[in-house]
């Protein structure tokens, strides 16, 4: 039987009160932690497989391991809960009804990785989840749980919250430090990498909501349960977000690997009206988008990077047959385009005229060709910018193309929808 441990407290009245997390169990795995020296809570993040539930899916254990030893050297940790990418709203849940499990969870990793100061960098928009958290530091702080000799140990650690701005790229880990310290949202290039020089130029692990939350479990239950649950290469639990032409959207706790079928059908209710499912996009709107005959496919890391897609931040957006393809490649080229941060040519040039090319296909201008100005256009794109938001846009036109071309055909051609 699976057991919830990421959304399991926001169920109960209260939840974002440290009362309330207390009483469900809150705070434990941080004494257990402090028993340990940070070496051994980093193999113990190591054992239990996870992996970042960001986007890209790295090695946690492993991403903190990079940070050098020296205890001389000031260290951060910073939290991502920019959550900007389309479709994705799993690390508000957490934030807005259960931000004393981030704050744990961000405890951990800070004693883990030696740091003293670690910062929440929250998107712009989400002025009441920064107010909950602002909230619940102060109860951690008035509780012992932050601040100086933490639970009477020789561990010290300050959380901040930071605003960002809206802005898109600032989900980009270079870039959200660049913004932290003051700067313009634009990545850095790496190397070197933020566990060398991150923050204010010192070692830095940037870690997502989501990951961090996961921390106190496999410290409280043990990195063996913790990677039972799920595949091998990919354990542990996951939260998907799930929207589009579905009877209930919403975020779901699951083991990682549910079949896609099983979150659509199962757990949020099937297809709106009765329809059929045309395409899926898996992991927020940068990730290729599925056919109907793909939706079978384990939900994991590995399995959607094998079938061409990838998890992503387990964004999952449902689309029925009466989806016009041409209109969703359009809006989801026009928002990349516009949160592009200009800082590289074919990122900045490169999806203003994807986006051009699309809106005449959408809007019955299509030209002969436009099909192959598109693909050259990718290629000229993909894997030549500082960051991956241009590869981000290339990569779910290309899935779009790949699985729907004659729609785009037809647009070209008769000036009108297929559907």
């Amino acid at each position: 039987m699976f057991e919830e441990i990421l959304i399991k407290n926001i169920k109960v009245p209260e939840s974002h009160r440290i009362v309330s997390y207390l009483r469900n169990g809150g705070y434990t795995a941080l004494p257990e932690a402090l028993k340990h020296s940070g070496e051994t809570i980093i193999q113990m993040v190591k054992d239990s497989g996870l992996r970042g539930r960001g986007g890209a899916g790295f090695p946690t254990g492993l991403k903190w391991s990079f940070i050098p030893k020296d205890p001389t050297l000031q260290k951060y940790l910073c939290c991502n809960a920019d959550e900007g990418e389309p479709g994705t709203f799993k690390d508000r849940e957490i934030i807005e009804k259960d931000p004393h499990l981030l704050l744990e969870g961000m405890t951990i990793a800070s004693y883990a990785i030696g740091a003293s100061k670690a910062y929440i960098y929250i998107r712009g928009e989400f002025e009441f989840g920064a107010g909950r958290l602002e909230g619940a530091i102060q109860e951690a702080y008035d509780k012992g749980f932050l601040g100086k000799k933490i639970l009477g140990s020789g561990f010290d650690l300050d959380i901040y919250v930071h605003r960002g701005y809206g802005a898109y790229i600032c989900g980009e880990e270079t870039a959200l430090l660049e913004s932290i310290e003051g700067y313009r949202g634009q990545p850095r290039i790496k190397p070197p990498f933020p566990a060398l020089k991150g923050l204010y130029k010192k070692p830095t692990v940037i870690n997502n909501v989501e990951t961090l939350s996961c921390v106190p479990a496999i410290i409280s239950k043990g990195p063996g349960w913790f990677s039972k649950i799920g595949p091998e290469k990919s354990p542990g639990p996951k939260l998907f977000c799930i929207s589009g032409h579905v009877n209930r959207p919403g975020v779901y706790e699951l083991p990682m690997g549910t079949p896609l079928r099983d979150i659509i059908y199962d757990h949020a209710g099937g297809i709106r009206g009765g329809r059929k499912v045309k395409a899926v996009i898996p992991g927020g709107v940068s990730a290729p988008m599925l056919t109907v005959k793909d939706i079978d496919i384990a939900m994991d890391f590995d399995s959607l990077a094998a079938k061409g897609s990838m998890l992503g931040s387990g964004a999952v957006v449902v689309m029925d047959d009466t989806t016009c393809i041409v209109k969703i490649a359009y809006i989801v080229n026009k928002f990349f385009s516009h949160e592009s941060c200009g800082k590289c040519t074919p990122c900045r040039e490169g999806t203003t005229w994807l986006t051009k090319v699309l809106k005449r296909l959408e809007y019955g201008e299509g030209r002969e060709g436009d099909l192959e100005l598109l693909d050259s256009l990718c290629g000229n794109i993909f894997g030549r910018t500082f960051c991956p938001l241009g590869d981000g846009a290339v990569m779910a036109l290309r899935g779009a193309m790949k699985n729907f071309r004659d729609e785009f055909e037809y647009h070209a051609k008769n000036k009108t929808c297929m559907v």
